[in-house]
């Protein structure tokens, strides 16, 4: 069934489940989200890269307005709480200063395959030592699900839109274990050739023959 929902054009794609911090600044967007903490409703997070028709969307929910500025200006927290097909853009929602969506909410999976995910686990492992990334928060097996760390194994902007079409996590998971499969080997090559660089102009500890 199809609804009108307020929309948020950012150059970032926001999955179910993420939880995303914003600061807004617009005064379009203050009206959204005074609206939002006053009668509950929720918008949607339109991804905006040039050249491409953003064709779904996440739902957000206001969590809670962190902090509040003198001048309006606000940071925020908000959740994904659902998945959208967009029908239709507006660059005004009626009678209001911010866009809007016509919409059509479709089914959003969070059940994990747990053999999935200890293979993910195991991946996102060897990639993160491989590039000496120690700062990424990973959950226990039984609460990790994929939104969790999608932007932060290596998918390019076509790869996190493609993601987002996927409604059901057990698919997430396989493409996210078919995108790790590929990158994780291109990284260690690309950590090969920095080590070989590095040992370039510097000399080398040989022991000389006697």
């Amino acid at each position: 069934m199809a609804d009108i929902l307020p929309a948020f054009p950012l150059s970032l794609v926001a999955f179910p489940g993420e939880e995303l911090n914003l600061h807004i600044f617009e005064p379009r967007y203050k009206q959204l989200m005074y609206e939002c903490e006053k009668n509950g409703i929720t918008f949607t997070v339109v991804p905006y890269f040039e050249g491409k028709k953003a064709e779904y969307a996440a739902e957000m929910k206001l969590l809670e307005i962190s902090k509040m500025y003198p001048d309006g200006k606000m940071d925020i927290k908000t959740k994904g709480v659902g998945l959208c097909r967009i029908i239709d853009f507006f660059d005004r929602h009626p009678n209001k200063l911010y866009p809007g969506i016509e919409m059509e909410r479709l089914p959003w999976d969070d059940t994990s395959d747990i053999v999935l995910t200890l293979d993910i686990l195991d991946q996102v492992t060897v990639l993160y030592e491989t590039m000496n990334v120690d700062n990424v928060k990973i959950q226990s097996p039984g609460d990790f699900r994929t939104y969790q760390i999608a932007h932060k194994v290596g998918f390019n902007v076509d790869q996190e839109l493609e993601f987002l079409t996927l409604q059901k996590e057990r698919d997430r998971q396989l493409f996210m274990i078919k995108h790790l499969k590929k990158i994780i080997p291109v990284v260690e090559e690309m950590e090969v050739l920095k080590k070989r660089a590095a040992l370039n102009g510097h000399f080398k500890n040989v022991i000389p023959r006697k």
